[in-house]
């Protein structure tokens, strides 16, 4: 009877790891592929090319939500200003929340168009839509007339190169409504910031680079985001979570808008540095999968009757168990079954080696070269405690939550 239980559970367990794992190495090999094009027939057909009108330059609006943000946030608009793109073809608005008075002084002798809500309860979602309903009245503070064709959502640590808006405005003159910059790391500060900043690459490579890679949209980041402005406005009132990034995701594939995943546009993003504020993050980020995924499933038979594979794929991943789980949950199985095994005499515990080595492998593609070595091998002692700390947070998950959970930087 024992032995019956212990069977049935093991491949149970195997099964639901086999599943995530066999997702997560997929992609990574699919990422080794040649990119596909997508034709401009497609993008035609799917709603994504824009109007017929010829642009030298479009129009963009920068916005930057801030929320208690004042240690980085003068800096990363300092950056945003400074850029070769021609001035009267941009525009960079902060939406300053629960900031001190000296910050938004400095932020007010810059050239941009500051924001001051007051929120009983905040969220990136709110300080969007504050901005917009802004926009929309008249409050940016410019000389003339500016219609706004693209907007671009950076976060407050966000820093962008000087060429960052020629990049973006070559990409949208292809037709694009909605673009990911590639987001990567700006700081290495410890072994916690390099496995946060390789973590985020391997998404990259895996959610957005592997996607295109097959005609699939790429996932969204929450910062780096780029939307065609008439989209925007009509859509961001729709947003309701803290996980802003994932509705905007849902919005954007059900009405089958294609999001371009560009590598080459770099959004240098400063990295979590200790345990309190990667407990944080996570906890924002796991509360929002499961929000994500409860809102998603309604929708799937109509999806499946209108092969809407876009919007399948992004529920399938919002189901997968995070790898860094996965990586310490199947070489714990597969070292404890390896003496059940022998005791029964049999060979249960093959198929986890097997499944450890195959999310290893996995794991170990998606890395960009460069990272493999010198960043992840010498810092793996850490990865542990924080998949213990995510452990923990599955206990704070509370899926009706729409609270917002703010990651502070270190000083």
């Amino acid at each position: 009877m024992l032995w019956h239980f212990i069977h049935i559970l093991d491949i149970v367990l195997w099964l639901f790891m086999a599943a995530s794992v066999a997702y997560i190495l997929l992609f990574a090999l699919v990422s080794t592929l040649w990119k596909k094009r997508v034709s401009e027939l497609t993008l035609y057909l799917t709603g994504k090319a824009l109007s017929m009108r010829k642009k030298s330059y479009f129009n963009f609006l920068v916005l930057y939500p801030a929320y208690n943000e004042d240690r980085v946030i003068v800096q990363s608009v300092q950056t945003a200003l400074s850029q070769y793109y021609p001035y009267q073809h941009f525009h960079v608005a902060v939406i300053s929340d629960h900031m001190q008075p000296e910050t938004n002084q400095k932020l007010g002798e810059l050239p941009i168009t500051l924001f001051q809500p007051v929120f009983e309860k905040s969220s990136k979602a709110k300080a969007l839509q504050y901005a917009v309903s802004q926009v929309e009245s008249g409050a940016l503070k410019l000389d003339g007339k500016f219609d706004v064709d693209f907007v671009i959502i950076l976060d407050a640590d966000n820093v962008v190169e000087p060429n960052f808006l020629e990049q973006l405005n070559t990409e949208c003159a292809k037709g694009y409504k909605a673009i990911q910059c590639h987001r990567c790391a700006k700081n290495s500060d410890n072994d916690i910031a390099v496995l946060d900043g390789v973590s985020e690459e391997i998404n990259n490579t895996i959610f957005r680079k592997a996607h295109n890679r097959i005609g699939l949209s790429s996932a969204l980041i929450g910062s780096g985001m780029c939307f065609d402005y008439e989209w925007f406005k009509h859509n961001v009132y729709k947003l309701s979570t803290a996980g802003e990034d994932r509705e905007l995701e849902a919005l954007l594939l059900k009405q089958k808008v294609y999001i371009h995943y560009e590598p080459d546009i770099h959004v240098f993003d400063e990295k979590v540095s200790n345990k309190d504020n990667f407990q944080k993050q996570r906890l924002r980020w796991m509360t929002a999968q499961i929000q994500s995924l409860l809102s998603l499933l309604p929708y799937i038979p109509h999806a499946i009757s209108t092969f809407n594979l876009d919007f399948i794929d992004k529920t399938i991943q919002q189901a997968l168990i995070p790898r860094s789980m996965l990586v310490i949950a199947t070489l714990a199985m597969s070292i404890l079954m390896t003496p059940v095994s022998l005791f029964f005499d049999n060979l249960w515990y093959v198929k986890w080696w097997c499944l450890f080595l195959a999310i290893c492998c996995a794991l170990y593609i998606a890395t960009p070269k460069q990272l493999r070595k010198h960043s992840v091998f010498g810092k793996i002692l850490s990865l542990p405690m924080l998949v213990w700390k995510m452990v923990l947070n599955i206990l704070k998950i509370d899926h009706k939550n729409t609270d917002f959970i703010h990651t502070t930087h270190d000083k």
